[in-house]
């Protein structure tokens, strides 16, 4: 059964053409990720990107049981930018699917599934290395004194706050328009 993708757009219209596209092409996720629950497919047109070939942004972003994986990419037009977004995105599905399904220091082909039984020369599986902690602690305070901290404390790209207005502890980060964004972290 194929499923369509949900297609949002912002600063432009999604042509036909476009839409037609997308959809033809969106299809080889549930090839190799078949137990897609939800496929959104976000477009924009960046009028004020500084390189010409940075204007149409595409973001793909696919939900599943007990998973979410994103990609976004740029280009000049919205099929270069869709189509690297989804070269990505397949990228990510292997290496994800790879983690669930690879064996100790075997090769494996996620998009396939198979195994050529082969080990890997001299390496060992790398595994993620956590190489420094921090501790600290969260003072209450609001979203704007959240943002005036990260730019006095110089932080280009995160902070982490609780928030007393709301009782949770939350991630303001900076987004590449220069705007920042909130992740609200609730348990359970």
């Amino acid at each position: 059964m194929e499923k369509k993708s949900i297609i949002f757009a912002k600063n432009m219209e999604v042509s036909d053409r476009v839409e037609e596209y997308i959809n033809k092409k969106i299809v080889k996720i549930e090839k190799f990720l078949p137990d897609v629950d939800d496929m959104k497919v976000d477009l924009a047109y960046v009028k004020s990107a500084r390189n010409a070939a940075d204007r149409y942004v595409a973001q793909i972003t696919i939900r599943g049981k007990g998973y979410i994986l994103r990609t976004e990419e740029r280009a000049e037009d919205i099929f270069a930018a869709f189509d690297s977004s989804l070269d990505k995105m397949l990228r990510q599905i292997d290496r994800f699917k790879g983690k669930r399904i690879r064996g100790r220091n075997e090769k494996v082909t996620a998009l396939t599934g198979e195994t050529t039984g082969e080990k890997l020369e001299g390496e060992e599986e790398e595994q993620p290395l956590i190489v420094r902690r921090k501790k600290f602690n969260l003072v209450p305070m609001n979203e704007q004194e959240a943002i005036e901290q990260m730019q006095l404390l110089g932080h280009d790209e995160f902070f982490v706050f609780y928030n007393g207005e709301t009782a949770s502890v939350n991630v303001l980060y900076k987004r590449h328009d220069g705007t920042y964004g909130l992740i609200d972290c609730v348990v359970g």
